[in-house]
């Protein structure tokens, strides 16, 4: 089964038939390592569904430093979600940063599933919360934990990124410079 297709099925109660016409309004495109799927200043039409490979979300401030904000791997639906439902010109760029298969849900396959699949407003839903949880997380992290925790607990949102994801990105998620990352690397961390 195709990986979005088993997703799908474990939020919501789909038929076979609604899925198909679903997916019908979709399709597959491969993006090149450190190619970019959305940029700032344009209204993110599409929702990417990530069969393989991982995009990074990033954010560049106004002297020209990019900010990584978020990482999206596998099995993973990643959009600009915020500016995606309210029409707005984006301010992230989404990045591939492996080659990277996604499947893209433009804007009217969406709309088709809110209005026609029974449970189209729940898995819209779920995929919102889902979102919201992990920024409402992020932002408890940045402010509660110190960077170190911080760094401890990458893996349990990102299984294996050290080994896919250069060091200094892996610093801007964190909010830490790359020397300090190094230094955090060589900590031990104490055994409970």
């Amino acid at each position: 089964m195709e990986p979005i297709r088993q997703i799908m099925t474990q939020m919501i109660n789909v038929s076979e038939e609604e899925l198909n016409d679903f997916l019908s309004q979709t399709f597959i495109k491969t993006f090149k390592r450190q190619e970019t799927l959305s940029r700032p200043n344009a209204i993110p039409n599409e929702i990417f569904f990530i069969n393989k490979g991982l995009i990074r979300v990033l954010i560049t401030d106004n002297k020209g430093t990019e900010h990584t904000i978020h990482f999206a791997l596998e099995n993973q639906f990643i959009s600009d979600y915020s500016n995606f439902m309210q029409k707005q010109p984006s301010f992230y760029t989404l990045q591939a940063l492996e080659e990277t298969q996604v499947v893209v849900l433009p804007r009217a396959a969406i709309e088709w599933g809110y209005k026609h699949l029974a449970q189209g407003d729940k898995m819209g839903r779920l995929i919102a919360e889902y979102y919201f949880i992990y920024q409402d997380n992020r932002i408890k992290n940045s402010y509660a934990r110190t960077p170190k925790q911080r760094y401890d607990s990458i893996t349990e949102v990102f299984p294996n990124i050290h080994n896919r994801v250069p060091q200094h990105m892996i610093a801007s998620y964190l909010g830490i410079t790359p020397v300090h990352l190094s230094r955090l690397k060589k900590m031990k961390t104490p055994k409970v």
